[in-house]
């Protein structure tokens, strides 16, 4: 698969895994308070991730174990930035908003997460933007509005405002999450679900509610290691090879997913918005797909610490003695490069137009 396809596939996949979390949850835990379900889903997260983080470390040489990416001093105000804004305020925000706004009215507004997303990589990091990926953008997200559309749907309120502000909570996580994606993917997530999830199960308890049994528990846990943490492994991966608008973008077509899999569990013909929203949808796709940005650009002097092969961008010597196994990950530092080729806003692509 081309470089650029399998990355678009590692952001689709994460779509598909969240966009299943919202029918499965509905099947699954029936009447639980939302900061509960929130709660057991983010700590399904972490846990799961901490124990694959473990076998991963059991499995690794001692050498391996040395070399791994680690989250460095001075990205930690990303992280707990991210953190903070993902999974403590977001979650936080739409519950708030939820208790008094019409579930049409919030599904229409949470498509704004991916504008704000792109909005904030363009406009505050300088994210590279040509008009192509634009209308990708603008496709994907009109087939979201097409798809949660519903008669009815109310008024701006109060209610409807605390939605939008998850969704700028969450498109600050994800501009956030970027400046720390050439980590392990694993980790960063882990963190992420571990802390969301103490902070979201607090306030359950905090407001009477109780835990579920266990048969409920174990299934909501579940649902969130898959549909929250490995999704989030590969949510962070594409950021790091896509760009942050990009892989908001993608990421936006996971409504379909959901509403895919509710028409599996629950057998109905599909409506006419459903085709509307799903022809926006991958017209969007197709249009990011098939772009190719490409200029002479250079490369200035950069150090960093992530899973790498020997490629153009990779030509350097070891202070180790190396098996020749690729990929391998360990410190080391690019020396400036000029030239030109077909390239994403990717953790080694970071330059101004």
């Amino acid at each position: 698969m081309h470089p650029r396809h399998n990355a678009a596939f590692t952001a689709l996949l994460a779509a598909a895994l969240f966009g299943a979390t919202t029918p499965l949850a509905k099947e699954l835990l029936g009447t639980l308070s939302p900061f509960m379900v929130a709660g057991l889903f983010y700590l399904g997260s972490g846990v799961g991730l901490s124990i694959g983080i473990l076998f991963r470390r059991l499995r690794r040489s001692a050498g391996e174990r040395e070399n791994e990416s680690r989250i460095q001093f001075a990205e930690v105000p990303w992280l707990l930035g991210a953190i903070a804004a993902g999974g403590v305020a977001g979650p936080a925000l739409l519950m708030f908003g939820l208790s008094t706004t019409s579930a049409a009215t919030s599904s229409l507004l949470l498509n704004l997460e991916g504008v704000f997303t792109a909005f904030i990589a363009w406009v505050v990091f300088r994210e590279n933007v040509d008009l192509q990926i634009f209308l990708g953008m603008v496709a994907i997200v009109a087939g979201g509005v097409a798809l949660s559309w519903q008669s009815g749907a109310g008024a701006v309120s109060p209610g409807a405002l605390l939605v939008v502000a998850a969704c700028v909570s969450w498109a600050v996580d994800n501009n956030l999450t970027r400046k720390v994606s050439t980590n392990d993917a694993m980790t960063i997530a882990c963190l992420k679900g571990l802390v969301a999830g103490s902070v979201n199960l607090g306030i359950a308890f905090f407001a009477g509610a109780h835990l579920p049994g266990a048969v409920r528990t174990a299934a909501a846990m579940l649902t969130g290691f898959a549909g929250y943490g490995v999704s989030l492994v590969l949510f962070v991966i594409a950021l790091r090879n896509l760009g942050t608008a990009r892989t908001g973008a993608y990421f936006s077509v996971a409504p379909i997913f959901g509403v895919t899999l509710s028409l599996i569990l629950w057998p109905e013909m599909p409506s006419l918005l459903f085709w509307v929203a799903a022809a926006l949808m991958a017209l969007g796709i197709w249009l990011h797909i098939r772009e190719r940005h490409e200029h002479p650009h250079t490369h200035e002097v950069l150090a960093h610490n992530h899973r790498h092969r020997h490629d153009e961008h990779h030509q350097h010597t070891h202070d180790f003695e190396w098996d020749g196994e690729e990929p391998h990950t360990h410190p080391h530092q690019h020396a400036p490069i000029t030239h030109t080729h077909a390239h994403f806003p990717d953790i080694h692509h970071r330059h101004s137009h």
